[in-house]
């Protein structure tokens, strides 16, 4: 503020003031600072900023003065944290003041009886220490430490443990050549006879040192730690200490997620007593819960210490029992029964929240085969018990653990649906209510095999659920779910039931309350996404009802009711498609474009749900939609530069924690000692609106171009926002969509004024971006999606592309492959443990999989600009080539094998000659895979011989033989023509015919052309099929004598092939290759004898004989 400035001779009296030798006017600044007071505050830190950056010695000497004698417990803990804040000038101070500041600390450590200041002030050493890297800069801090850690004085013990702990965050592997000390310093601090606070500060640095210990010798070396480590958690309980005992749990917590190594040696141990932590009622809930995440956190440790849970005996058994008993924890609220929506949680405890999450996470660790048996066990006694909470339970954890045990779930679903099914007739409303989310969850997790076996009895189970008219909130959760069975149900499946689906369905919609109402609606919305056009025969009964919803609902309490309205429209007009709902659509879209005018409140759901909606109407209006897209941008350009609502405290300021812990839209994670909470509402529509930009451009093409340069600018930068994967995402999809509007705007002349100059400036944009983001994405997933997008792009850009740009492109490749590489070692380095077992081995092979899709999208990139830039590609590719050839190695996986060949199948046939270079290192590896087990492996490399012998003259001519060798193997093998085989065998005929045409000198032609034939036509593989049988058209064309052999005695049989193409219709021949392959017969018809066409004809099968019946007899005239 320019004007409560004050006047520079005042400003200098403040400084002189506040600086100076009473200690008075400087506290005073630092209670400004303090102060919840705007101004009052604001004018300190301008003060306080301009001496920081005037006088910083000076300022910094005052604040330890102040952390040292001032009297105020809240001064010291302030100048505290504003001298560690200063450490980021300690650069800037003189030695002098440095000197002084390392000194006056350590005797603050020695003065501070204060627990909270002392944290503080620990906190500042320690980080002060990281800031000074160089040995000898702070010689006496660990003299210092182990004189304070061996004294008599308690807190000073627990200062220097304190501080331990900190440096063993910042500055850990520097720190163990001291290991064997700081072991006997743990080891003494840990004992029993020392007091509780001491001992939560030794275990406190002893878990963070663990976590720095980076061989199995030196785990070995603190092992002993372990029983006292458990002892001042177990000594903390008896004392009735709970909050020592949480603040324990939390360290071992820690440790469990970052060396659950270190654990191992004395787990049962460990995990019996923390599952007694977990199973005593006696403690307090917040107690119980860290030792079930302890346990829980323990069964994640999977990249660590992976299967070691697996295998200790009767763990899960116990911990599942602890689980299921925290599900018991919930009352039978009458406000449930009510089917408000804020009431649908009511009767549920922290226990059950707790219960329910941990299953969930529980079977995902640890998986089906470990955690199914245990609960198949437990589930019949609960579900048979006479308390409605033990059925209750027994069909929250049945649909809790789904996910995670899916796969051994699927393979026998019989009992399970069959106990669902059952509870829908239980006399409880809640445990109809359990039985009915059941459903849904497996209906999700297990699909669609649950809907293909059991289609008819969920079916008419959730319609019968629906006439419960004595609870709401079963009949809204019965229409709910359907929802989640429609999504992985086919059209087939689920069409021959919309009668009786949709009746009921209309019925609940005009006699339901409004949650009812909202269930239905999105049932509704999902039955005629999945059925599309056998919806049409309802959409005159449905669609005035959701007509009448949207224009009604209008007060707050159905703003819901009405955003559902809106996507249920949406979805139903979508299915139908344009002509049937055209009409509606332009009405639909006149209330939408009100309610866009209209202010909604922040929180409003309509907002998220219009968004979608309007897209929707777009992929179901296509070009048609186009006036009304100036309506539909800004808002929708509004949410999709929302600012994250992000929120930084201290870990340590319980303030923050009770305003968040009741907020369920913020989440929070911890980073040392932040704790950072984002708002996820505004992420989720930021989200939507992102993918619903990436829409528009996908179905407007070219008359998206308008919005082209302003979403390029907006969607860019986020391709680097890390606070969300969704929003990523979205911007990864729509940039080809960008580039392809920009072009095909251009080609159409839509962008008038412009020429290719602007498509190559966006290129500019795009490309750069993406390989950027390609380099710092942490998600595997997503950097398939990049990749995915960076083909695109290539493609549609082609030589727009520069060199810049393809060099980033392949240096960003090396770096990508070698990135995957690592961490596939790294997983392979997993499997070498002790615990690693069998299904392990599943998880790793599913991660491995991820892993090879980044592979795949890579070769389809360097495919795409092999096609694209030919020869002057060939440079980049030699940087390539260390980096591809270790991927043809037997040591690494088919599918890497697999595209390495295919990606020297690209240059090889795109380069012709120029490729003939690479024939020496890739040949050898083409002829050995072109008889691998593998069929794709084999299919790519016969491939590469065929192109090889097309493209390779003189340097193909040493390797025929061995060549024809293998693929007289791979026609010939057993099975060669099976589903599984018969691709490879296609292309392997392919390669036999290139060998045929281009190598014939090298070649007994008599005995290798003839067999090709027999080998024709091949069937499967049509894009081969149309070039090897525009290959034979081509030789019989020019009368190759050796294909029409001796007194063309080959000519019945070439004849059979080509009525067998004909046929196929255009399947295995082009249209021109089609018309060429008549004329050839119709020249044979008239050039041949009778005799000898008689014989040819008899030779053919009767639809043969009909084919070329129809193509030879003369055409009638017009």
């Amino acid at each position: 503020m320019a004007d409560s400035m004050p006047d520079q001779h005042t400003l200098d009296a403040q400084i002189s003031s506040v600086l100076g030798p009473d200690p008075a006017p400087f506290e005073a600044l630092i209670s400004q600072l303090m102060s919840s007071g705007n101004e009052a505050r604001g004018h300190a830190e301008q003060l306080f900023n301009i001496c920081r950056t005037r006088h910083a010695d000076t300022l910094v000497l005052k604040l330890i003065h102040s952390l040292r004698y001032s009297v105020a417990v809240e001064a010291r803990s302030m100048a505290a944290v504003l001298v560690r804040r200063q450490l980021g000038i300690w650069t800037q101070l003189s030695p002098q003041t440095q000197a002084s500041i390392k000194e006056q600390l350590l005797l603050c450590v020695q003065h501070e009886q204060v627990k909270a200041v002392a944290k503080k002030l620990c906190d500042t050493v320690a980080e002060l220490a990281a800031t000074i890297p160089e040995d000898g800069q702070w010689s006496e801090l660990l003299p210092f430490l182990f004189q304070c850690v061996s004294s008599d004085t308690s807190h000073w013990k627990e200062s220097a443990l304190m501080i331990f702990g900190q440096l063993a965050q910042y500055m850990g592997p520097q720190l163990h050549s001291h290991l064997s000390t700081l072991h006997a310093v743990f080891q003494q601090t840990l004992a029993p006879t020392m007091p509780g606070n001491v001992r939560l500060a030794a275990l406190r640095a002893t878990s963070s040192f663990v976590q720095t210990l980076e061989t199995p010798q030196d785990r070995e070396h603190f092992q002993d730690l372990l029983p006292g480590m458990m002892q001042t958690l177990t000594q903390a309980l008896d004392l009735h200490e709970e909050a020592t005992a949480q603040e324990a749990l939390e360290m071992f917590i820690d440790v469990a997620e970052t060396e659950p190594r270190f654990l191992r040696k004395q787990l049962v141990e460990v995990v019996s007593s923390m599952l007694q932590i977990a199973d005593a009622d006696r403690l307090e809930d917040a107690t119980r819960h860290l030792a079930v995440e302890f346990l829980i956190t323990l069964a994640e440790a999977r990249e660590r210490a992976p299967g070691m849970m697996r295998k200790l005996p009767q763990f899960i058994g116990k911990l599942v029992g602890i689980l299921l008993k925290m599900l018991l924890d919930i009352e039978d609220d009458p406000a449930w029964h009510s089917a408000e929506p804020e009431d649908e949680n009511a009767g549920e405890s922290n226990n059950y929240e707790v219960g329910q999450e941990c299953l969930d996470r529980l079977a995902n660790s640890l998986g089906g085969k470990a955690v199914l048996p245990v609960v198949s066990e437990l589930l019949p006694l609960y579900i048979s018990d006479q308390d409605w909470r033990k059925r209750y339970a027994a069909l929250i954890c049945l649909a809790q653990i789904a996910e995670g045990c899916s796969k051994v779930m699927v393979k026998n679903l019989s009992p399970v649906v069959n106990m669902v099914l059952n509870c829908f007739r239980d006399t409880h409303a809640r445990v109809k209510w359990a039985a009915i989310n059941a459903i849904g969850q497996l209906s999700t997790d297990l699909g669609p095999d649950l809907q293909e076996q059991y289609h008819q009895n969920i079916l008419q189970a959730l319609v019968m659920a629906m006439d419960d008219f004595s609870s709401p909130r079963v009949q809204a959760h019965a229409a709910t779910a359907m929802l989640n069975f429609s999504e992985s149900c086919t059209s087939q499946i689920l069409t021959p039931y919309l009668d009786l689906v949709v009746s009921k369905l209309l019925a609940l919609l005009q006699s339901g309350k409004r949650m009812v109402q909202e269930g239905v609606l999105t049932a509704l919305a999902s039955v005629a996404d999945s059925t599309q056009t056998n919806f049409q025969v309802y959409y005159d009964a449905v669609m005035p009802y959701l007509k009448a919803i949207l224009m009604n609902a209008t007060d707050k309490p159905n703003r819901m009711l009405r955003a559902k309205s809106m996507e249920c429209i949406s979805l139903v007009g979508m299915a139908v498609g344009k002509e049937k709902f055209g009409q509606d659509a332009k009405q639909v879209m006149e209330v939408l474009m009100n309610l866009q005018g209209s202010q909604l409140e922040d929180d409003d759901p309509i907002t998220n749900y219009m968004l979608q909606a309007w897209a929707r109407l777009c992929k179901c209006l296509g070009q048609d939609f186009q006036p009304y897209m100036s309506i539909v941008m800004p808002p929708l350009l509004h949410s999709a530069q929302l600012k994250p609502d992000v929120t930084i405290t201290d870990v340590d300021d319980s303030e923050n924690d009770v305003v968040d812990s009741d907020d369920e839209s913020v989440e929070t994670i911890t980073i040392g000692d932040k704790k950072i909470g984002i708002r996820t509402s505004v992420l989720e529509e930021k989200a939507t609106a992102c993918n619903m930009l990436c829409c528009y451009a996908v179905e407007l093409k070219e008359g998206f171009y308008p919005w082209v340069d302003q979403v390029t600018s907006i969607l860019v930068p986020l391709l680097k926002f890390y606070f969300h994967e969704e929003v990523r995402k979205a911007a990864v999809s729509a940039m080809p969509e960008l580039l392809r509007s920009a072009k095909l705007a251009l080609e159409k002349g839509v962008a008038v004024g412009r020429d290719e100059s602007y498509l190559k400036q966006l290129v500019n944009c795009v490309i750069p971006a993406l390989v950027e983001a390609l380099h710092k994405e942490p998600e595997t997933e997503v950097l398939s999606n990049i990749l995915e997008s960076i083909n695109e792009c290539i493609q549609i850009a082609g030589p727009l592309l520069d060199g810049g740009h393809v060099k980033s492109i392949v240096d960003e490749f090396k770096q990508a492959i070698t990135a995957s590489s690592t961490r596939k070692r790294k997983r392979a380095e997993r499997a070498k443990t002790e615990d690693f077992d069998a299904e392990e081995g599943e998880l790793l092979q599913e991660e491995n999989a991820q892993e090879e899709e980044v592979f795949d999208q890579i070769g389809e990139c360097l495919g795409t600009l092999i096609k694209t830039f030919k020869d002057p590609f060939l440079p980049f590719f030699e940087e390539l080539v260390p980096f591809i050839t270790p991927m043809l190695g037997n040591d690494r996986t088919l599918e890497e094998r697999r595209i390495a060949i295919c990606i020297f199948d690209d240059v090889a046939e795109q380069c012709k000659s120029s490729a003939c270079k690479y024939y020496a290192t890739f040949l050898p590896f083409l002829l050995e895979a072109s008889t691998d087990a593998d069929p794709d492996v084999r299919q790519a490399a016969v491939y590469g011989i065929g192109v090889c012998a097309e493209f390779g003259g003189a340097t193909f001519q040493p390797v025929v033989g061995e060549a024809l060798t293998k693929i007289k193997q791979v026609i010939s093998q057993p099975g060669a023509f099976s589903a599984d085989n018969v691709m490879a065998t296609d292309n392997a005929v392919s390669a036999l015919g290139k060998i045929c045409e281009f190598q014939r000198e090298s070649i007994d032609a008599t005995q290798v052309v003839p067999a090709w034939l027999s080998c024709l036509p091949i069937r499967n593989d049509l894009v081969e099929a149309k070039i090897v049988h525009d290959q034979l058209c081509s030789m019989v064309e020019r009368s190759d004598p050796v294909v029409l052999g001796a007194n063309n005695q080959n000519l019945p049989q070439i004849i059979s092939i080509f009525a067998e193409v004909l046929i196929a219709g255009n399947d295995l021949a082009s249209e021109t290759t089609v018309d060429r392959v008549v004329n050839f017969l119709r020249r044979i018809q008239q050039l041949l004898p009778s005799s000898a066409l008689a014989s040819t004809w008899s030779s053919l099968h009767p639809q043969q004989q009909a084919v070329l019946q129809s193509v030879l007899s003369p055409q009638p005239s017009c």
